[in-house]
């Protein structure tokens, strides 16, 4: 299973807009992988909690297992003040050390209201998952403007873009399988 992480909490963003697409290539690989998309907009208030560091509530639990779960991450980077959001830095340090991201491969997809498409921010981030000794993915994508890139109803304008993102998700599929133990399957969360 891959895991997609849509990187804000912001309700109904393009993020999670980016993150539905990512899913879709990459169940459309010709290996059928399964995907899950965890959302960070949903995450249970109670992991607010200033304990939380030394007691994880009941409902962080399926996070985590998803991450543990997972035969590769992908991360939907949304660029806020030249990083990448806090709750995506948050949700992270919350999740089990070292094996949450120990191997696994990772992979990124970029995105920002200005010209440079979360470069910076996914630059941070893969810092961030390079300490935790992920596998990154060498290629990434990013979308600037990506408010001019999407329709009312999150599908893309541009074919081109479209093609380059389903060269990221087949790509990230082929990383998994050489770095990861990716396995077929069709079932999808």
């Amino acid at each position: 299973m891959i895991l997609v992480i849509s990187g804000t909490n912001r309700s109904g963003g393009n993020s999670l807009k980016v993150g539905r697409l990512m899913a879709g290539y990459l169940e459309g690989h010709p290996d059928k992988p399964s995907t899950q998309l965890i959302d960070l907009a949903t995450l249970p208030p109670s992991l607010l909690g200033s304990d939380v560091y030394s007691e994880k509530p009941p409902e962080f639990a399926p996070l985590a297992d998803a991450v543990l779960a997972s035969e590769g991450i992908m991360v939907i980077v949304p660029e806020y003040n030249g990083s990448f959001p806090g709750i995506l830095k948050y949700f992270i340090d919350l999740l089990p050390f070292p094996e949450s991201f120990d191997r696994r491969p990772v992979s990124y997809v970029g995105l920002s209201a200005g010209q440079w498409g979360a470069l910076r921010a996914v630059e941070q981030l893969q810092l961030v998952f390079g300490y935790r000794n992920a596998y990154v993915h060498p290629p990434r994508t990013f979308l600037p403007g990506v408010h001019n890139l999407l329709d009312e109803n999150g599908c893309l304008k541009d074919p081109s873009v479209a093609e380059r993102l389903e060269k990221q998700a087949h790509g990230f599929v082929d990383f998994c399988k050489h770095f990861g133990n990716l396995t077929s399957g069709s079932q999808s969360s």
